[in-house]
């Protein structure tokens, strides 16, 4: 061995050797035990991040103590198509060159697009390499393969026959960067500072006492549409004025005042305006009270001519100015105060999102939410840890049906086929019609819309499989995902395969930490605030990163990211190294490669005695805590005996019984299988340096580490 480990020189080398073994196919271990993980597909337009590189180690532990205990065990990867996420990297692309899709048109695109993914679409993939990921690489999937496609459109069909899709104008959150609709998991909420502008809306009808009722509002430029004022009914301050009309400022028409219990009385006046077409609350308040939905903003987030033509054409922001100034003039702004509050983004591309109506594809989730919720409460998929079963419950609980339509061109495009000559006539079909159902004379034109991303990843467990893989690999023993998914993806998956396989995808839903920055915040690229592991693998070697991240892993509680935990996983690796190369400088043989048989053996010293029954003690508390997911601890009791109970004290122990030829033979013997039964303990956790380790010991054993039985 060399007088120091260098991960440079090793990693490269081992996971060279673990592919041409071909034992990361479970094809190749003949047992009827199989034990499967598919890898939560990375978008291809992803680079490998803390979040990636958490979940990969984790899948990749439970994977490696799973085939060193003799199963076939797969980890099935595979990427994601990411429509909008794509498609923005895409137009991106072509900006920089003074084109757009517009300009090269849909099929031209789309071929720009398959040409991006065929040169960056699988980086992560050859990235989550670098880490260790064991998978089966022969088995990558696509969301967008051809078979994987065809799966899509076959369960668009099955709930479209079932009466589930249905087509219909709701008000949906729209981009108007992206120019689609979003449904309502796909925003995200930031914090901004902004007013709230209390607003005097003038009574048809006053009195002494109330000339105006006053609203609070954080978006004046929806005054213009306007279709009610509305108070909760156990407001007393309001209750006489319910009923009411007041006349709407600058528009000059007259609106009622309407009671509601989705009314927070604690909100500013406790009194609000509804704008049906702008906002999801006021649009169910607006159903139950039967009131209008005047649209004043369109699809690129400018005032419509319903606006009124002194606004129309203006954006947002512009029109805000233009009303607060004439609010002002009239004096019907009571006080402007500081406010800060959640404003709604685009997940990929931050823009404020618009609330819109917008004809769009829905599927009705009533059904399947209900199966969703049997099955978890049932035990039947296990959340673990326990605590994130809130969330689900919380989502299936209040859930509404799914806008899963988009207005892009990259994606899984709907099999559906309008009429060229009644427009609005369609039929829903894996091919196109050759004759038209309605007109019988006219071209069908398929629809321009695609899938959401979400509808085609809620297939990941069993789309594409060949019925032989499916029946091996379905359901999977665990899903290893994060928290910010649950109802993205977890809950999708678990209807998806309960309606078309009739069994949960999956046993268990492990909930990984979330890894945060030193003060607790999300980290972000944008903002230079993550942490790149290919550079900490670069810098430390992968099994120091895995180590790091591991050993931060405690419990179901965020990390604080602590950099010191990867550097002393490095210092980990040279004492590994380092008492590796003493056992074999003493050129120890292997008499006894067993427990029982080493403690059958004569002149057994009270060390001896101790550190054989401390590794069968921690060996087995090592295993229970990955079976219960408890890795950090794991990792600990795994460290604490390697570097405490073998080093520090055993180690320096055999230096006197090796000098003593009474107890050398026996010490050497000791040294040696304790050496090799740590590193099947360790090798899940750190797989290079204790493969590279292995086979450099003298033992009748597996070629590779990674296949040898852990006992």
């Amino acid at each position: 061995m060399e007088k120091t480990y260098d991960p440079k020189q090793t990693e490269e080398k081992i996971y060279q050797l673990w592919l041409k073994s071909g034992y990361f196919n479970p094809d190749k271990i003949k047992t009827k035990k199989n034990y499967t993980i598919l890898l939560p597909p990375p978008n291809i337009t992803g680079s490998l991040h803390m979040g990636h590189a958490l979940n990969a180690t984790i899948i990749d532990i439970l994977i490696r103590f799973k085939r060193m205990q003799g199963f076939s065990a797969a980890c099935l990867p595979g990427t994601d198509h990411a429509g909008i996420a794509t498609q923005n990297a895409v137009e991106k692309e072509l900006r920089k060159n003074g084109t757009s899709r517009f300009d090269l048109g849909r099929e031209k695109f789309i071929e720009a697009v398959w040409q991006w993914k065929e040169k960056y679409g699988n980086i992560i993939l050859d990235q989550l390499k670098k880490i260790g990921l064991s998978a089966d690489w022969s088995r990558i999937r696509f969301t967008m393969d051809p078979e994987y496609s065809e799966t899509v459109k076959k369960t668009f069909i099955h709930y479209h026959e079932k009466g589930l899709i249905y087509r219909g104008e709701r008000v949906i959150n729209w981009c108007t960067r992206c120019q689609t609709s979003l449904s309502d998991l796909e925003i995200e909420h930031q914090e901004e500072k902004s007013y709230l502008w209390h607003i005097k809306y003038p009574l048809k009808n006053p009195t002494e006492k109330n000339e105006f009722i006053i609203v609070a509002t954080t978006r004046p430029e929806t005054l213009l549409g306007d279709a009610a004022v509305a108070v909760n009914p156990q407001d007393k301050k309001y209750q006489n004025l319910i009923g009411q009309k007041v006349i709407l400022p600058i528009q000059n028409k007259e609106i009622p005042i309407i009671a509601d219990k989705a009314i927070d009385t604690d909100f500013g006046t406790g009194a609000v305006k509804v704008t049906p077409a702008h906002d999801l609350l006021d649009a169910e308040i607006a159903q139950r009270h039967n009131l209008p939905f005047y649209k004043i903003i369109d699809e690129k987030g400018r005032m419509t001519k319903l606006a009124g033509p002194e606004f129309e054409g203006l954006k947002t922001l512009e029109a805000r100015e233009k009303i607060i100034e004439k609010l002002k003039n009239k004096n019907l702004i009571e006080k402007i105060e500081d406010y800060n509050h959640n404003v709604a983004r685009c997940y990929r591309c931050q823009t404020k999102i618009e609330p819109i109506p917008s004809k769009q594809w829905f599927l009705k989730m009533a059904d399947l939410a209900k199966i969703a919720e049997k099955t978890v409460r049932s035990k039947k998929n296990q959340i673990i840890p326990q605590k994130f079963e809130k969330t689900y419950f919380a989502w299936l609980k209040n859930i509404k049906d799914w806008c899963i339509s988009r207005q892009i061109w990259w994606g899984h495009q709907l099999p559906v086929f309008f009429c060229e000559n009644e427009k609005e006539k369609f039929a829903v079909a894996l091919d196109k019609p050759r004759i038209c159902p309605f007109c019988k004379n006219c071209q069908m034109k398929q629809s321009e819309e695609v899938l959401d991303t979400w509808f085609s990843s809620a297939l990941w467990p069993f789309a594409e499989f060949p019925l032989k893989d499916l029946k091996k690999f379905y359901p999977s023993a665990v899903l290893v995902t994060a928290r910010d998914i649950i109802n993205l993806w977890v809950g999708r998956m678990i209807f998806s395969g309960l309606e078309f396989l009739k069994q949960e995808p999956f046993v268990k839903t492990f909930i990984h930490p979330t890894i945060l920055n030193k003060e607790g915040k999300r980290m972000s690229k944008s903002l230079g605030t993550g942490v790149d592991p290919l550079i900490l693998i670069e810098n430390f070697g992968a099994d120091a990163t895995r180590f790091g991240i591991i050993w931060q892993t405690m419990g179901g509680q965020d990390i604080r990211w602590d950099e010191t935990a990867v550097l002393a996983g490095k210092k980990f690796c040279n004492k590994i190294w380092n008492a590796s190369r003493f056992v074999l400088e003493n050129k120890p043989s292997l008499i006894y490669a067993d427990f029982n048989g080493l403690m059958r053996m004569k002149n057994l010293t009270t060390a001896d005695k101790k550190i054989l029954k401390q590794l069968e003690i921690f060996q087995k508390s090592v295993a229970n805590d990955i079976e219960k997911f408890r890795f950090g601890h794991a990792l600990r009791t795994a460290h604490d005996f390697f570097w405490h109970q073998f080093c520090d004290v055993y180690i320096e122990k055999s230096k006197s019984q090796i000098a003593d030829s009474k107890t050398e033979k026996n010490t050497k013997n000791i040294l040696l299988f304790v050496l090799s039964s740590s590193l099947k303990m360790l090798h899940p956790f750190m797989p290079f340096i204790t493969e590279e380790i292995y086979q450099k010991l003298p033992l009748k054993k597996e070629k590779l580490l990674m296949i040898s039985n852990r006992s």
